[in-house]
């Protein structure tokens, strides 16, 4: 059921112009494990910030808290028949799904020091280049908590819609201590975009796995919109926001 990251000889980095994250492409063996990002973590001690824009198979992805529900195993089983596969990821938070219209965006990059000193510059520096990406395509989007939504915490991204906060980005990271340094970290920042996704079926989806694993947790679709329903077009939709978001890439400095 869960899926491991693949082999960092596996990915395709082509540099950015100089001082930037450097943009790396899952090779086509790998683009749809959805634990993909978690290999980036091994590129960062040679190549420096590494940045991805990748997207995954179908399927659910929880953190491992979630194996502490006697009932886990079982209703991973019985998902991965229905084509809903369970992958259990590093990073914390709360169910999220992956598949057709969603994007995930990833940042790598060196610390020095506890990672507590830097997870909140973390989160600010993805929500700020979504921020950034979407404000071109015309969406006008904030961090903010949205009470209701899959995986909700204080750095999601969310827009104004019928006088809330609605999301359509949700972000996590994960650190990792980097061998033969005395207090260096790898940390990987990320962010799920709902581009173009049904948010009906994917919030039905997260909804009837925490039934099956009996967790109390239910979610509203109204919480969550995509990037498409905001903009009501799609064609072309996904090409211009990986177009966008890697020129704004290219404007964040080295860290």
């Amino acid at each position: 059921m869960n899926s491991s990251p693949s082999p960092a000889a596996e990915h395709d980095a082509a540099p950015l112009p100089p001082a930037a994250f450097r943009l790396c492409r899952p090779g086509s063996a790998v683009r749809r494990d959805a634990r993909f990002d978690e290999s980036l973590l091994d590129l960062v001690m040679d190549h420096g910030p590494i940045a991805s824009i990748w997207q995954a198979d179908r399927g659910l992805v929880v953190p491992r808290t979630y194996r502490r529900f006697e009932a886990f195993e079982d209703a991973c089983l019985q998902f991965a028949a229905q084509g809903w596969p369970v992958t259990v990821r590093q990073t914390g938070g709360g169910i999220v799904p992956q598949g057709p219209g969603i994007v995930n965006v990833s940042l790598a990059y060196r610390v020095d020091g506890p990672p507590m000193q830097h997870s909140e510059q973390g989160y600010q520096l993805i929500c700020g280049l979504l921020a950034d990406a979407l404000d071109t395509l015309g969406v006008d989007a904030f961090p903010a908590p949205v009470e209701g939504s899959f995986c909700d915490g204080r750095y999601n991204l969310a827009v104004h819609l019928h006088g809330a906060a609605v999301k359509v980005a949700g972000t996590a990271q994960m650190w990792r201590r980097l061998r033969g340094t005395e207090d260096g970290h790898a940390g990987l920042v990320h962010a799920l975009v709902l581009l173009d996704a049904d948010t009906a079926g994917i919030t039905d989806a997260a909804n009837a796995f925490e039934t099956a694993i009996g967790s109390g947790r239910r979610y509203r679709a109204d919480r969550v919109v995509s990037i498409a329903e905001l903009l009501a077009a799609r064609q072309g939709l996904e090409a211009a926001f990986n177009d966008t978001l890697t020129r704004v890439l290219g404007r964040l400095p080295a860290l």
